[in-house]
């Protein structure tokens, strides 16, 4: 950064250390702005509610900061120099965004008519979510939704990122940043094309597809682990044909015979499988809400968080 001092009213500029332009120059930008705007510095310290002094002050350490001479001075009357112009245009512009962040953030955070930013699982999101959202927006009409449909571990890492006020995931997460609570359970059925050998049972043990490919979700997607940890309790690792990213796509894969899955039930029956009862092991996965441990919530978030947790047992329902 460069410093400007006067010899015999000649600038002389001077390197001098800052970390941050930005840091240096934000807090005179709105005083600046307005001499601009006035051209005079006792009216601009008028609307200010600064001293004239001060601001008189503030003005000149700006272009000594800058290494630059912003204003022509006649008196207490200043007029913009070209470089004070060019300055200036910038400055609004920065001084307008500004206006806007802030507008943005007091919006999202009105307790009627705030923003939540919502992360779900894509099997959540033909009846669940929209229920809940439905129901929530009966005594909260004007709430606004942000959300976001994703995969467990993909959204817990956008909400570490500042992206997600709340996800209902599974999983539910144990991890020392984030507080989850346990909200419902969700039973799993042994999907198969309608002309396998088990298509006319209506239970099963796990332990009986072990001989059969399995279709699965990715690595990394909590069902996919969920699977791989029942099928290790029956006793065998699974043999995979194929690995997609969305449940209904298994479910199709399925009934074109390419093999057996692990999926939670459907929102719409799905003609060409049959769709079993697990008996042994326990075939569930839990459902939970998460969030950052100590991340202050604002009046639209909280509201809707504790209406999840009040939905407890209930969510799927």
């Amino acid at each position: 950064m460069s410093r400007i001092s006067y010899e015999n009213d000649i600038p002389v500029t001077a390197d001098v250390e800052a970390e941050s332009w930005a840091a240096a120059l934000t807090p005179r930008l709105a005083q600046f702005a307005a001499v601009a705007r006035h051209e005079h510095v006792t009216r601009a310290a008028q609307e200010l509610g600064v001293p004239q002094s001060t601001l008189s002050r503030a003005m000149v350490r700006l272009e000594e900061d800058l290494g630059v001479s912003l204003f022509a001075r006649r008196g207490r009357t200043v007029a913009l120099t070209p470089a004070g112009r060019t300055f200036l245009r910038s400055v609004e512009r920065a001084l307008a965004e500004v206006d806007r962040a802030a507008e943005s953030v007091r919006a999202d955070a009105d307790p009627a008519a705030g923003r939540v930013s919502f992360g779900f699982l894509h099997t959540l999101g033909t009846e669940t979510v929209p229920g809940l959202i439905r129901s929530f927006r009966v005594d909260h009409p004007r709430v606004r939704f942000q959300l976001v449909q994703n995969y467990g571990e993909a959204m817990i890492e956008r909400m570490r990122a500042g992206g997600l006020d709340l996800c209902l995931t599974s999983p539910v997460p144990d991890a020392p940043d984030l507080v989850a609570r346990r909200l419902d359970e969700q039973r799993l059925r042994l999907v198969v094309p309608d002309d396998h050998r088990l298509a006319g049972r209506r239970r099963v043990r796990l332990a009986e597809a072990a001989a059969e490919l399995f279709v699965t979700l990715e690595p990394g997607y909590g069902l996919r682990r969920i699977t791989d940890a029942l099928c290790a309790e029956a006793g065998f690792t699974p043999r995979i044909a194929f690995e997609g990213e969305e449940a209904e796509t298994l479910r199709g894969l399925v009934a074109a015979g390419l093999g057996v899955a692990l999926l939670p039930p459907p929102a719409v029956p799905r003609p060409g499988v049959a769709e079993l009862t697990v008996t042994a092991p326990r075939a569930v996965r839990e459902i939970g809400v998460a969030w950052l441990d100590g991340h202050p919530d604002t009046p639209p978030v909280a509201a809707f968080k504790k209406f999840l947790l009040s939905r407890r047992g209930q969510l799927l329902t």
